[in-house]
């Protein structure tokens, strides 16, 4: 750090246009609220609904605190700085930035690998679904996710803190990200971008095609014991892919890409900040009746309560 002389990095956005602007705070802010409400609605029900209390609803509770973690790294701040001319981040306002979405990105793969095997258990093995997905069972899969995202965040992190940085201090988007970050060092980054793409990317994509061999095998593992239960596997199972390929499609892009200078990684990455983080909510909730009987239960309490009051 001795050598480096930049003290902040200045963001481009995504566009000058003070009609797109307008729109864009609409549309960012409406979608950061609908995703934080969305999940907090799902975390509250889950808790207070003593027949949620069961590990697949601990798992859909637990990502939903995940995703209002990760689309407030970065959408608060692309919020606030979309009408500004002059968009500024400290130096190491940036690499807290990049820490938390490695970390929290990283945690949220794990956590998707466990709803994944929690679904395996609970149709391929549903006599000892309780005796294998225990509390204690349960509570071991968060702690992993949640120690893999922050290694996952370190491992890589800890490399870049020594870079020099001394011009240009540009990003080209709205919020930092770390191979961007290594092209603005004043040194050879080749080995640090590989070592990034083999972190990041093959992880990604790694754990990408783990879930989607997973319920394959599900699949396989149902039709030979019942035709008729492939239908019900695939209901099943459609929300948890939806979320899959939502959350995975963008972060295959950013660090598999051979071009990640592109554009359209910035409209990717508003993708992943508000739209997934918003979607999952609604895609368990929807398609989840068990979810929605609760939730009616929930407000009815709620209505109650405000009466006696």
């Amino acid at each position: 750090m001795n050598h480096s002389v930049v003290s902040e990095f200045v963001f481009l956005g995504l566009t000058n246009s003070w009609a797109m602007q307008l729109l864009l705070f609409i549309f960012s802010l409406l979608f950061y609220f609908s995703s934080m409400m969305g999940n907090l609605v799902i975390v509250f029900t889950v808790t207070l609904d003593a027949h949620l209390h069961s590990p697949m609803y601990f798992f859909l509770a637990s990502l939903s605190v995940i995703d209002m973690a990760f689309c407030s790294i970065t959408a608060p701040k692309m919020i606030s700085d979309i009408f500004k001319k002059h968009k500024t981040i400290s130096f190491w306002a940036c690499l807290t930035q990049i820490f938390f979405s490695h970390a929290v990105g990283g945690a949220e793969m794990v956590l998707l690998i466990a709803m994944a095997f929690d679904r395996y258990v609970a149709i391929c093995k549903p006599l000892h679904y309780l005796t294998i997905m225990s509390p204690r069972m349960c509570l071991y899969s968060l702690v992993i996710s949640c120690i893999t995202g922050l290694l996952h965040s370190m491992v890589q992190l800890v490399f870049v803190v020594d870079l020099p940085f001394c011009g240009p201090n540009i990003f080209d988007s709205f919020y930092c990200d770390l191979p961007r970050l290594l092209r603005l060092a004043c040194t050879n980054t080749q080995d640090l971008e590989f070592m990034v793409t083999v972190n990041s990317g093959l992880i990604s994509v790694g754990s990408f095609v783990l879930l989607v061999i997973s319920y394959v095998f599900i699949l396989f593992t149902v039709r030979k014991h019942s035709s008729g239960g492939v239908a019900k596997a695939l209901s099943t199972l459609s929300a948890h892919v939806t979320v899959v390929i939502l959350f995975f499609g963008p972060l295959m892009f950013f660090y598999t890409w051979p071009s990640p200078t592109s554009n359209l990684d910035k409209y990717l990455a508003i993708f992943d900040a508000f739209i997934t983080p918003f979607l999952n909510p609604v895609i368990y909730t929807f398609r989840n009746k068990d979810m929605k009987v609760a939730m009616r239960r929930l407000c009815i309490r709620v209505v109650h309560y405000g009466k006696i009051s």
